[in-house]
């Protein structure tokens, strides 16, 4: 049997048990990942990873627990495993409280998505990431493999998904001084990853030049991808909420009550055709394959979970638990790659940003850094690294009248968290450039 057998042996056996007043949803998370780590382009960590997990989401008058455990893939094994978190979610339910808000389990139906990978393995994987790297001082890690999820519940609902990825994150260091990039996809294509290191390399050999300090004030910038990704993490925090609007810590609320707008260049949405993550929730409901969130500057719609459809009356589009986007897609625009240093003439190139925080949630302000490759254009061409800045701006200003350009070209970046377990997930965004950005410090 393999893992999907194993798991549908499981879940089927549990809810063969069940009482009539019970309801169960069982979830299968797997992955067979390939992680190597490199130190001055050499080799320090190299293993693989295979983990399974079936957790439990045990119902029962309106009270719900979780369990779970650590899969063997071995249907006997795996099935007593199983039946010993039953036990025990029936026993400890009674001490819950009932969740007037719970959302009871139905049958959300049946999906099956795989996107498959052609990724590098074992001798081939080293050389293809190695040879390039020999004549830099890179550390990164490479992380690809297969990655399964499966959802069933005890009313008839059985989703599965599978993903063949990898990302390589990796910088190039001269000294203190250091460029980061993400190379990431279905396919390793060694053309796309050499020219990825090609442009960081050219990036370094600029850092290596004397910074340039700038003095606080209004710059005309261009965001790179990365850039662009890590502004974005902020429509996490409550900006696409429903629920966040209800309460009013949504960010974006004079958005969407129209006292705001975007800069028609500016369209967002959620894609699970990118294939980074599954179209399921938590509960098993599927989303649309495809939702505009912000259409040309006007927000269309907000994420909706079932338990802030419940609450407050709203239509579900099946967001998950945080109503945050899941698969990110920012359209592109018609700024080719080789024109972008000609268009922003005089200004910064910022490649990466972080510390982001909001500064004014009401007015969707934001403030952060500067980080790694920034650097001081001086007509069209790259004259100095900067010395770090910190931002301070509204969105309702950059994305505005501020939005100038978006480029004809979109990156993909995916999540690299690894902690307990390679996570799915990112983003699929272009470079933007932007007038009268704001620098306080």
């Amino acid at each position: 049997m393999n893992q999907r057998e194993v798991f549908n042996h499981v879940a089927e056996a549990l809810f063969n048990e069940l009482h009539q007043d019970e309801a169960l949803t069982v979830d299968f998370r797997g992955e067979d990942t390939d992680y190597v780590r490199w130190n001055q382009s050499k080799v320090r960590q190299n293993t693989s990873v295979g983990q399974k997990e079936i957790s439990l989401v045990f119902d029962k008058n309106g009270r719900r627990l979780n369990k779970s455990f650590s899969a063997q893939v071995d249907k006997e094994w795996d099935l007593v495993e199983a039946r010993k978190l039953l036990v025990e979610a029936r026993e400890e339910a009674p001490n819950l409280p009932q969740d007037p808000f719970l959302v009871p389990f139905v049958n959300n139906g049946t999906s099956e998505a795989h996107f498959e990978g052609k990724l590098l393995q074992g001798a081939s994987l080293i050389e293809a990431i190695s040879k390039p790297a020999r004549d830099h001082d890179m550390a990164g890690l490479y992380a690809g493999g297969l990655i399964e999820m499966g959802n069933r519940n005890s009313k008839g609902q059985n989703h599965w998904f599978g993903n063949e990825s990898f990302f390589m994150d990796y910088s190039l260091y001269n000294g203190e001084r250091a460029v980061k990039a993400v190379y990431a996809g279905f396919q390793w294509k060694q053309h796309d990853f050499e020219d990825s290191l090609h442009e960081s390399a050219m990036q370094l050999a600029v850092m290596n030049r004397p910074r340039k300090k700038l003095e606080p004030g209004k710059y005309r910038v261009y965001l790179a991808p990365a850039a662009v990704s890590e502004l974005t993490t902020m429509f996490d925090w409550g900006g696409l909420s429903a629920r966040a609007y209800k309460t009013g810590t949504c960010a974006l609320k004079k958005l969407k009550d129209g006292e705001r707008k975007f800069s028609s260049k500016f369209s967002m949405s959620e894609n699970f055709h990118l294939g980074l993550t599954p179209r399921f929730n938590q509960l098993g409901e599927l989303a649309p394959e495809k939702m505009t969130l912000i259409k040309e500057g006007q927000l269309e719609h907000l994420l909706v979970n079932s338990r802030s459809a419940k609450e407050y009356g709203l239509p579900n589009n099946h967001a998950n638990e945080r109503e945050v986007p899941r698969a990110m897609e920012i359209a592109p625009g018609t700024l080719k790659e080789n024109e972008i240093l000609k268009h922003l003439g005089t200004g910064l190139y910022l490649s990466n940003l972080h510390y982001l925080n909001w500064s004014d949630l009401q007015n969707a302000r934001i403030t952060g850094m500067t980080r790694y490759a920034c650097l001081w254009v001086e007509n069209g061409e790259v004259v100095a690294p900067i010395e770090d800045m910190r931002f301070d701006v509204s969105l309702y200003d950059i994305l505005d009248e501020g939005l100038l350009e978006v480029t004809d070209f979109q990156r993909v970046d995916p999540s690299i968290a690894t902690y307990m377990q390679r996570e799915l997930g990112g983003k699929n965004l272009p470079g933007m450039l932007i007038k009268d950005f704001s620098f306080t410090l």
